[in-house]
C-alpha cells in the first residue's frame, strides 16, 4: 500500500520548526555582547587542553600584530622616499632603509605566524579529547532515568553531533577572531598616526558583509535546531536499513520497500527546507556584498577628497590604501571568524547547556557506606514516575527480602517487575519511598559502592564487542579461579570451549577474527557474568529468554545451588521455575496484590494461580 498515509511521530513536519523563532531577535549587537563571554570559554578550554600551546598562540599572534604595525610604518618612508622630488637612482637609494625594514618586518610576521599556526594546530587534538571526555564522562555517569526523558535524548544528540564536534573549532575560531583584532589594531594604530579621518573608513566597507555573514549563520543555526527530531529519526531509520542485526527481519518481513518510504518521507521534506535555507542565504549574501562594494566606492572617493583638499601628502595617501586594505582583510577576516565563532558557538552552548544539564542529573556525594552484609533487604512504599508518563510504574510497594532468600516477582507484561528490580539495585530512585539494606537508607549511600555489591543479569544484556574473558570480567580482575568458576556455573565454559581462540575470542563478527554467539550462548555469557560478581544480590531478570528447556532446566539448578547462602531475586514469566522460591510477589499495575509461597498463592486462586494453571494446562 504504497500511498499509504505514514504515521511519523515526532518526525510531523508541521513541527519541525517548532523552535525557530529560538533566535528570530538575535541580531549583531547580540553577537557582539556574546563574543566576548564566547571567547572566554573557548580561551578556558584551551587552556585546560594546553597552557603552553595557548600561551604561544596567543604571544605569536600579538608578536604577527606588532611587526604588521611596524611594516606599514616602515613602508610610510619607503613612499616618502620615492615620492620625493630628484633623480629617481637617490630616491630609490633614500628608500633602501625602509626597504629593509620592511622586509625584515614581513620575514619575522611570516615566522611568527607559522609558529602561532604549529601551536594552534597542536591545541585542536587536545581540545577534541578534553571534551569528548568530558561528555563520556558525563552521559556514564548520569541517572538512569534520564535516558529514559526525551528531552535528554534531544539534549544529548545536539551535544554529541555538533557540541563536541564543535569545540575544537570554537577555539580555532576564538584565536582567530583574537587574530584578526590584533591586526585591525595594528592597522588602526598605523591609521591612527597618519590621520584620524582615515581611522572610520575600516568600517565603510565590512559592515554589510559582517551583518551578512551573521544573518546567515543565524538562519542555518535556526534551521538546523528545528531538523534535530528528524535528523535523529532519519538516523534511526538508516540504522535499521544497514546495520546488521535487523538485517534479516527486514528482508523476511519485506520492510525495504516501507523503511524506504518513511526515509524518503523524512528526507525529502527535510531536502526542501534546506533548500529554502540556502536560497534564503544566498539573497542575504548579494545584499551583503552589494552594500560592501558601495562602502568600497565611498572609501575611495574619501581618500581622492581628502589629496585634493591637501589634507594629507601623497606618500600618506599611499601608505593609508596599503593599510586599509590590510585593515579591510583583517576586518573581513575577523567578520568571518567571528561568524563562525558565534555560529559554532550556539552549537558549543549545546554541549555546555547538556554537561551543566548532566551534572544537575550526577547523584550528590553520599557519606553513607553500604553494608558488608544485610540481614534483610526492606522496600517501604515505593512509587516512581518514568519522565513524560502520566501514570506510574509502581503504586506504593512494600517487599521485604531476607537474606539467603529467593525471592520471585511475576506477573503480566508491564506490571512493573523491572522497574522494581532496577530501584533495588540502584539503578533508579522511587519519586517516594524509602530501600534499606538493614538500617541504612540507600538514598544516603553511593550508587557506584552499592552497585559494586549487586549482580544483574538482564534479559536485554549487551553483546559487548569485547573478549569472552571481558564480557564476563567486565574489565576486572579477580584472576582466572573466579572467571573459570563463573563460566562453569553458567555453563559458559561450553560455549567457549567451541570458540577459536577460546577466551580470547573477540565476541563480533563486524572485526576482523571476530565471532557471531547464537542468543542461547551470548545469553549464557550474560548469566556467567552475573556469576562472576559474586556480589550480596543476585538479580535475575528473564536469564533463560533465549535458553531452550534442557538449558533452562540445568541454568535454574545452577542458580538454586549458586544461591546457597545467597540472595536471590529472580524476575521470569517461566512460574515453574519459581515454585521453589522462599516468597512470590505477585504484581499487577504496579501493585502488589498477592505474595507468599507456590501454595499459599495456588490456595488464594488469584492471578499467581490464573497464569499458573494457563502454563500448566499448556504441558498437560
Amino acid at each position: 500500500m504504497a500511498d499509504e498515509p505514514l504515521e511519523l511521530g515526532e518526525m510531523s513536519f508541521s513541527d519541525w520548526h517548532a523552535h525557530q523563532d529560538k533566535l528570530a531577535e538575535v541580531g549583531f549587537l547580540t553577537i557582539a555582547r556574546r563574543l566576548p563571554s564566547l571567547v572566554t570559554q573557548a580561551m578556558r578550554m584551551a587552556w585546560r587542553a594546553s597552557r603552553r600551546d595557548t600561551l604561544a598562540t596567543i604571544a605569536l599572534n600579538l608578536l604577527g600584530g606588532v611587526f604588521t604595525a611596524f611594516g606599514l610604518l616602515a613602508t610610510t618612508g619607503v613612499l616618502t622616499a620615492l615620492f620625493s622630488e630628484g633623480p629617481t637612482p637617490d630616491r630609490v637609494l633614500a628608500a633602501l632603509p625602509s626597504i629593509v625594514l620592511v622586509g625584515v618586518a614581513a620575514t619575522l610576521r611570516t615566522g611568527v605566524q607559522a609558529g602561532a599556526g604549529w601551536a594552534q594546530s597542536r591545541l585542536d587534538p587536545q581540545v577534541s579529547r578534553l571534551t569528548e571526555e568530558r561528555l563520556y564522562g558525563l552521559t556514564s555517569r548520569v541517572e538512569l532515568v534520564a535516558y529514559d526523558d526525551p528531552e535528554f535524548h534531544d539534549a544529548l544528540q545536539r551535544a554529541r553531533l555538533r557540541g563536541v564536534a564543535m569545540a575544537d573549532s570554537v577555539v580555532t575560531s576564538a584565536i582567530n577572531v583574537v587574530t584578526a583584532a590584533v591586526g585591525i589594531a595594528a592597522v588602526a594604530g598605523v591609521l591612527g598616526v597618519l590621520h584620524p579621518v582615515l581611522l572610520p573608513l575600516l568600517l565603510l566597507a565590512v559592515l554589510p558583509d559582517a551583518w551578512a555573514a551573521v544573518r546567515s549563520a543565524k538562519m542555518r543555526y535556526t534551521t538546523l535546531h528545528a531538523l534535530i527530531p528528524a535528523n535523529r529519526r532519519k538516523w534511526i531509520i538508516a540504522e535499521l536499513l544497514a546495520d546488521r542485526e535487523p538485517a534479516a527481519e527486514v528482508r523476511s518481513f519485506t520492510m525495504r520497500g516501507f523503511l524506504l518510504r518513511m526515509y524518503d518521507a523524512v528526507a525529502r521534506a527535510e531536502q526542501d527546507v534546506m533548500l529554502n535555507l540556502a536560497r534564503r542565504q544566498t539573497f542575504a549574501r548579494l545584499v551583503g556584498e552589494a552594500l560592501g562594494g558601495l562602502g568600497s566606492a565611498l572609501v575611495y572617493v574619501v581618500l581622492g577628497v581628502l589629496l585634493a583638499v591637501a589634507a594629507i601628502p601623497l606618500a600618506v595617501a599611499g601608505t593609508a590604501v596599503l593599510a586599509i586594505r590590510s585593515g579591510q582583510s583583517s576586518l573581513a577576516n575577523l567578520m568571518h571568524a567571528t561568524n563562525r565563532l558565534y555560529e559554532e558557538g550556539l552549537y558549543f552552548t549545546d554541549f555546555l547547556e547538556f554537561c551543566a544539564e548532566a551534572e544537575r542529573r550526577v547523584p550528590a556525594a553520599r557519606e553513607a557506606s553500604v553494608p558488608e552484609s544485610f540481614e534483610h533487604i526492606v522496600a517501604s512504599d515505593i512509587t516512581f514516575t518514568y519522565p513524560g508518563a502520566e501514570e506510574p510504574a509502581l503504586r506504593e510497594v512494600s517487599i521485604e527480602i531476607k537474606r539467603g532468600e529467593v525471592i520471585a516477582f511475576v506477573g503480566e507484561n508491564g506490571s512493573g517487575k523491572t522497574t522494581l528490580a532496577k530501584i533495588l539495585s540502584g539503578l533508579y530512585e522511587p519519586d517516594t519511598g524509602t530501600v534499606r539494606w538493614d538500617d541504612t537508607d540507600l538514598r544516603q549511600v553511593n550508587p557506584e559502592d552499592l552497585r559494586q555489591r549487586t549482580a544483574v543479569i538482564a534479559q536485554d544484556h549487551t553483546r559487548w564487542p569485547l573478549t569472552a574473558r571481558y564480557n564476563i570480567t567486565m574489565g576486572t580482575g579477580k584472576g582466572e579461579q573466579a572467571l573459570h568458576a563463573a563460566a562453569a556455573v553458567a555453563g559458559a565454559d561450553q560455549v567457549i570451549a567451541d570458540l577459536p581462540h577460546g577466551y580470547r575470542t573477540l565476541l563480533d563478527r563486524r572485526f576482523k577474527d571476530g565471532h557471531e554467539l547464537s542468543g542461547g550462548q551470548w545469553q549464557r555469557i550474560a548469566v556467567a557474568r552475573g556469576f562472576h560478581r559474586d556480589a550480596d544480590l543476585l538479580i535475575c531478570d528473564e536469564p533463560t529468554a533465549a535458553l531452550d528447556a534442557r538449558a533452562e532446566h540445568a541454568l535454574f539448578e545452577r542458580i538454586r545451588h549458586h544461591s546457597d547462602g545467597r540472595t536471590v531475586l529472580l524476575i521470569t514469566h517461566r512460574l515453574a521455575s519459581v515454585r521453589y522460591a522462599d516468597r512470590i510477589y505477585v504484581l499487577d499495575h504496579g501493585k502488589i496484590t498477592e505474595q507468599g509461597d507456590h501454595h499459599t498463592l495456588m490456595s488464594l486462586n488469584g492471578l499467581y494461580a490464573d497464569l499458573y494453571t494457563l502454563q500448566a494446562a499448556a504441558y498437560r
